[in-house]
């Protein structure tokens, strides 16, 4: 077999017998197949391997863009085909409200807010959501939801921005800031008392009867808490945050859940146990009445760091109380102040029932916040495990319910 050689040429440097140096052409001959392997097949591999990163790279961030793309273009397009009644504004106008992001009002899970400042020189607080988290429909829903709607204790959108990844909703701002930072406030120096605090209850139960009964279609919030309750310069209360809010015709009683959502502590047992009854605008219900208790005791529902260990829990502390007729102990109230404590704490038990359909609708919520003590009746039953449970995983689930209220964790 003939074997193929490439020859080349090359100097080298001799030196003879006499001691002179002198340059010798040499001729030398390799076969190909070595200089194949030891020069071209490398450099062939290194070049393909680059190029199959390259190509993979531009592929991921293709379909990175792509999928991001498709999100605002479908915020876009649902934007462009609902005539909404916000403002909308561009990036470079929400900049100059807020001046550079210097005055930050809070900060979540969704993003940051922060404090701006209109034209016309009225405050806003703007929302400005975290382009990295959501697939946009937090953003979509709580347009759509807020946009259509205008009640007193409903917390007004002004306008919105959607300019490719960087989305904000512009609020009305609320001086007072949020419920629980003055409810679970250790200063005492805040005027802050029951008769307050008792209208608060009712301006709550009433922004939400609206979201239940008073628009076109049923909005559930799915989110009451003490933060999501804001309070303007009269401690006027306005429901807020409708991320996690959903619409249904008036006439669904039973809404279909795809995810659970909201904040553990004041979510309804129903989101978690199936056989409990099905979700609902009753699940909005339970958690007012869970806000409710907390109100009306001026505490968290569970306080692990109380002096007595059967008061951990408050509900079901107050519960044997009221039941027995006895005087619940509050620091520093009048008589007039414990009066309205009972009233609130006997509708949070109405609220809070472990069954669905035992809990009263939040116009009647409403009725009975309005009634006199006298005409309202402490519920027969309460409890924090479903009827159905055996004895043996009672204590387990109710364990279950108090360790994770103290968490207040919000899952979505």
């Amino acid at each position: 077999m003939k074997c193929s050689y490439i020859y080349y040429y090359f100097s080298e440097l001799l030196e003879t017998e006499g001691g002179n140096l002198r340059f010798v052409d040499v001729f030398s001959a390799e076969p190909v197949s070595f200089i194949i392997g030891r020069y071209v097949l490398p450099l062939f591999l290194t070049v393909r391997v680059l190029i199959g990163f390259t190509l993979i790279t531009v592929l991921l961030v293709y379909k990175w863009r792509k999928r991001h793309l498709s999100i605002y273009e479908n915020i876009e397009n649902y934007l462009e085909h609902n005539n909404m009644m916000p403002i909308r504004y561009s990036y470079k106008e929400i900049k100059k409200m807020v001046k550079g992001f210097k005055e930050k009002l809070g900060e979540g899970g969704y993003g940051c807010v922060f404090k701006g400042k209109l034209s016309s020189g009225c405050y806003v607080a703007i929302k400005m959501l975290d382009k990295s988290k959501g697939s946009g429909h937090d953003f979509m829903s709580e347009v759509a939801i807020i946009g259509r709607i205008y009640h007193q204790n409903v917390v007004q959108l002004i306008g919105f921005c959607a300019e490719g990844s960087r989305r904000a909703l512009v609020y009305e701002f609320m001086s007072n800031g949020s419920l629980d930072k003055i409810l679970f406030s250790k200063d005492r120096g805040i005027d802050f008392g029951y008769d307050k605090i008792y209208n608060i209850s009712i301006g709550v139960a009433r922004g939400i009867a609206y979201l239940h009964h008073g628009c076109e279609m049923q909005i559930l919030h799915f989110d009451i808490k003490p933060h999501n309750i804001l309070l303007d310069d009269n401690f006027i209360p306005k429901v807020s945050d409708f991320g996690l809010a959903k619409l249904y015709p008036v006439d669904n009683s039973i809404v279909t859940m795809t995810a659970v959502g909201g904040t553990i502590g004041y979510m309804a047992p129903e989101l978690f146990y199936k056989n409990i009854g099905r979700v609902s605008y009753k699940s909005d219900v339970y958690s007012f009445g869970m806000l409710l208790m907390e109100m009306a005791s001026r505490r968290k529902n569970l306080n692990p760091h109380t002096e007595h260990s059967s008061q951990i829990y408050f509900p079901s502390w107050v519960y044997d109380h009221i039941r027995e007729e006895k005087d619940v102990e509050m620091e520093d109230i009048t008589e007039e102040e414990k009066k309205i404590a009972k009233k609130m704490i006997i509708v949070a038990f109405w609220c809070i029932q472990m069954n669905p359909n035992d809990r009263p609708s939040m116009n009647k919520v409403v009725e009975m916040l309005e009634e006199n003590i006298e005409n309202l009746e402490i519920p027969l039953n309460f409890s924090l495990y479903p009827y159905e449970a055996t004895e043996n995983s009672k204590q387990t689930m109710a364990s279950e319910f108090i360790s994770s209220s103290s968490s207040s964790m919000k899952i979505d």
